[in-house]
């Protein structure tokens, strides 16, 4: 009898691999699966590389593009921003803010000025700048006229460039004044004898080494700091004096460095009306159509500030907890 073979043994069941076999099953699988997010990664890259590039194009073209001047070929309103902290290279330094009134006046088709400032103050001497310049262009062309129009806020060395203008105007919630100087500094002398340090200066001159915040104060050079500061103190009080004239209001808080609402500062005359750069163009001068003649800061500038307002931002929400 001879036997008939089993299906069961000859096709047998599937057979279980081997230790090494299952190893290298996963190996294989594991290596792909790097290969891939690797891959993935590189094409992230890749687009955002590409993404970036387009958008440096796109800036370099729009930066090339015209502005300002020639924007509006018939008859319109000026404007030039003074914004932010006014200090030499900065958007609100002289230089700049000079330049865009000087653009803007040279323009046929400009009828009147308009200064639109946002402003907490700054450099004495550059806000200065800006005031003569202001003065000088208005008896260039005493045709054109020169409104000051203060949004948020027009302090301190803002409001010194604001009273050469023809004419201050201000929204109700505007920030006004600060007629006052102002020099900050520290003083550690105290909190160095606690931790026992000792402070170690050497200067050629008696008063180099004015105003060190690790020594304690000098009457003498106190003295002198203060007299300084009064004297600038009266170079601005004089400068709103023959800019307002008759329209400023004896009070006796005027000049002490306090702030108003521009509906306080209305009534102190310290502005004329309240209105907005749009307000003056259609309502004061006529003409509606804005021309925006604000130096651009070059391409380079912009962009980095871009960059660390991008990283300012991320780092805030870091450090509130809002990006994980």
């Amino acid at each position: 009898m001879t036997d008939t073979p089993d299906p069961q043994s000859e096709s047998g069941n599937a057979r279980t691999p081997e230790p090494w076999e299952r190893e290298a099953l996963r190996d294989i699988a594991l290596a792909g699966l790097r290969e891939r997010r690797t891959a993935r990664r590189w094409g992230i890259f890749f687009k955002l590389l590409g993404f970036g590039y387009l958008v440096f194009l796109l800036l370099v073209l729009i930066d090339a593009l015209p502005t300002g001047k020639g924007q509006a070929p018939g008859p319109h309103t000026a404007l030039v921003d003074l914004r932010g902290m006014i200090a030499d290279e900065t958007p609100a330094s002289a230089d700049r803010v000079v330049a865009g009134l000087e653009a803007a006046f040279e323009d046929d088709n400009t009828r009147a000025v308009l200064l639109r400032i946002n402003s907490p103050g700054g450099s004495p001497v550059q806000a200065a700048y800006i005031h003569d310049a202001v003065q000088r262009l208005r008896e260039a062309h005493p045709e054109v006229p020169l409104y000051a129009v203060i949004s948020d806020m027009g302090a301190s060395g803002g409001y010194y460039a604001a009273v050469a203008a023809d004419r201050i105007y201000a929204s109700p919630a505007s920030i006004v004044g600060s007629i006052g100087v102002r020099m900050d500094s520290f003083g550690f002398t105290e909190a160095m004898e606690r931790l026992g340090i000792e402070r170690r200066l050497l200067t050629a001159g008696e008063h180099k080494g004015l105003l060190d915040p690790f020594q304690p104060v000098d009457p003498v050079e106190q003295g002198h700091i203060q007299r300084m500061l009064d004297g600038i103190h009266r170079q601005f009080v004089e400068a709103v004096r023959a800019g307002r004239g008759e329209r400023l209001k004896e009070d006796p808080e005027l000049f002490t460095g306090l702030v108003w609402t521009g509906e306080a500062a209305l009534e102190l005359g310290l502005v004329d009306g309240l209105a907005s750069v749009g307000e003056v163009a259609r309502e004061v001068v006529g003409e509606p159509e804005v021309v925006d003649f604000t130096p651009r800061q070059d391409l380079l500038s912009r962009l980095t500030r871009g960059v660390g307002a991008a990283v300012a931002t991320t780092l805030e929400a870091l450090e509130q907890g809002r990006v994980r």
